[in-house]
C-alpha cells in the first residue's frame, strides 16, 4: 500500500544508495582506465528508476489504467511543476518513451510531434488538459531542451539516456564474447551524423502535413481532420499521430522490458498491436520492432550506432555543440595542446568515432558526435591534456596513469 509519504521516503533512501554507490565508486575502483566508466555505468543504471519514475514510487493502481498492468501512469510530474500549460512530462533530451510508465519524463521528439497534431488547439490530451495553445507548448519544449542543451549538451545521452545504456550493455556482451568492434570510414560516419537532421526534418513535417488542418485551416491529405474529444480520430493517421515513434527502437524496447519484468500486460499489448504484422500496432508495430533489431544488431557490431543516426541527440547537438550555442555551453570537453602528442588514444576509444579532441588544436573540443562520456579523458595517457569542465570548473582531467603506482 502507498501512503502519502511512502514516495518521500523512497526517493529518500535512493538519493543515499546512490551518493554512497558513487563514493564507493570513486575511492576503490583501482582501474584507472575504467573508473570514469564504471561510474557512468552506475549512473545510467541509476537513473533509470528516476526517468520512470514508477519503477521508483509505484505503483498507483488507477482504475483508468488497470487493464495496463501495475505500472502507474498518474505521476505526471510535468502537471505537478508547469500545470496544464506542459502537463505531459518534463521533456528531456533522452528517449524515455512515456508510454509504458507514466509521464515523469517525456521524450521531446514526442511532444514536438504531438504538439502539431493531433494536439494543436485541442484542450484534451492522452488524459491530461492543456490550458496552451499548440504553438505555446511547442515554445515551452523547444525551451526547455534549449537550456538542458546548453547546461549538459549530450552528456544527457551519454549520461543519462536509456537507450544509450541498453547499446552499452550490448557492448559489453560483444566485449564478454571476445569480439571486435567495427568502425566506419570518416565519410560515413560524417554522413551518418548528417542523416540525424534530415531525419527529425522529415517526422516533423509529416507532423505539420497531417496537422494542416488544425494549423491552416487546410486538409493536405483526405482523412486528416480530427475529431472527437481528444482529436485522434483522424481517418487514415488514427494511429500515426506521433510518425517517429512508430520507428522509434526506444518505444518497443520500454514496452518489452516493461513487460518482462511484470509492469505491463502482454494479454493489454497484444489485444491493440493488430493490423497486418502489426503496422497499425498503438504501442508496437512491425516495423518499430524490425528497426529495433536492427539497430540491436548494428549496435553489437558499432558502438553506440543509435546514437550516431538519433535525432534527439541531433537536436542536443544543435543547441550544444553549434554556434552560437557553443561559446555559452556549460558542459565542455577541452583540450591542452601544449600536453598532447597527438597519440590517437582519445580518437580510436571514442564510441561515436568523434575525432576533434585528436584533430583540433586545442580549447573547447566538444562537437556534435561528442556525448561527453569522458572516455577519451580517463584513457588519455598525459596530465592535464584532456578534461571535462562544467561553467569553467574542472569535473575530470587526463591522469599521467602511465607512471602512477
Amino acid at each position: 500500500m502507498v501512503t502519502e509519504n511512502s514516495p518521500t521516503m523512497v526517493l529518500s533512501i535512493y538519493i543515499i544508495i546512490v551518493v554512497l554507490g558513487i563514493v564507493l565508486l570513486l575511492k576503490f575502483s583501482r582501474n584507472k582506465t575504467r573508473k570514469i566508466s564504471s561510474l557512468r555505468f552506475f549512473i545510467q543504471i541509476a537513473a533509470i528508476f528516476v526517468i520512470f519514475m514508477g519503477l521508483l514510487i509505484g505503483p498507483f493502481n488507477v482504475p483508468i489504467f488497470e487493464p495496463l498492468g501495475s505500472s502507474p501512469r498518474d505521476r505526471l510530474v510535468g502537471a505537478d511543476f508547469l500545470g496544464d500549460q506542459l502537463p505531459d512530462g518534463i521533456p528531456i533530451p533522452i528517449l524515455a518513451c512515456y508510454y509504458p510508465n507514466g509521464r515523469t519524463v517525456t521524450c521531446p521528439i514526442w511532444q514536438l510531434q504531438a504538439y502539431i497534431f493531433p494536439f494543436w488547439d485541442y484542450p484534451r490530451g492522452y488524459q491530461v488538459n492543456y490550458s496552451t495553445s499548440g504553438l505555446e507548448k511547442i515554445a515551452a519544449v523547444i525551451g526547455l531542451v534549449v537550456a538542458a542543451a546548453i547546461i549538459f549538451g549530450r552528456g544527457f545521452c551519454g549520461w543519462l539516456c536509456p537507450f544509450g545504456l541498453y547499446q552499452d550493455l550490448l557492448t559489453r556482451i560483444r566485449k564478454s564474447l571476445r569480439l571486435r568492434h567495427f568502425d566506419f570510414s570518416e565519410k560515413t560516419n560524417i554522413k551518418l551524423g548528417q542523416s540525424r537532421y534530415i531525419i527529425i526534418a522529415v517526422f516533423i513535417l509529416l507532423s505539420v502535413i497531417f496537422g494542416s488542418y488544425a494549423i491552416f485551416g487546410t486538409e493536405l491529405i483526405p482523412g486528416t481532420i480530427p475529431s472527437g474529444p481528444e482529436g485522434t480520430e483522424a481517418g487514415i493517421v488514427s494511429y500515426i499521430n506521433e510518425p517517429f515513434c512508430l520507428v522509434c527502437p526506444a518505444r518497443p524496447l520500454c514496452i518489452l522490458v516493461e513487460v518482462a519484468i511484470g509492469a505491463l500486460n502482454w494479454s493489454y499489448i497484444s489485444q491493440i498491436a493488430y493490423g497486418p504484422f502489426w503496422i497499425a500496432g498503438f504501442y508496437l508495430t512491425s516495423i518499430n520492432v524490425t528497426i529495433l533489431i536492427i539497430v540491436t544488431i548494428l549496435s553489437l557490431a558499432y558502438r553506440r550506432f543509435w546514437c550516431r543516426i538519433c535525432p534527439l541527440g541531433a537536436l542536443t547537438a544543435l543547441f550544444s555543440s553549434f554556434s552560437p550555442f557553443k561559446h555559452i555551453a556549460l558542459t565542455r570537453l577541452e583540450k591542452d595542446e601544449k600536453k598532447c602528442t597527438k597519440c590517437g588514444v582519445c580518437k580510436r576509444v571514442c564510441p561515436t568515432q568523434a575525432t576533434a579532441m585528436y584533430e583540433q588544436k586545442g580549447g573547447n573540443v566538444t562537437e556534435s558526435r561528442c556525448m561527453l562520456c569522458a572516455r577519451c579523458v580517463e584513457i588519455c595517457p598525459y596530465e592535464g591534456a584532456l578534461k571535462l569542465t562544467f561553467a569553467g570548473k574542472t569535473l575530470v582531467k587526463s591522469r599521467n596513469w602511465l607512471d602512477e603506482k
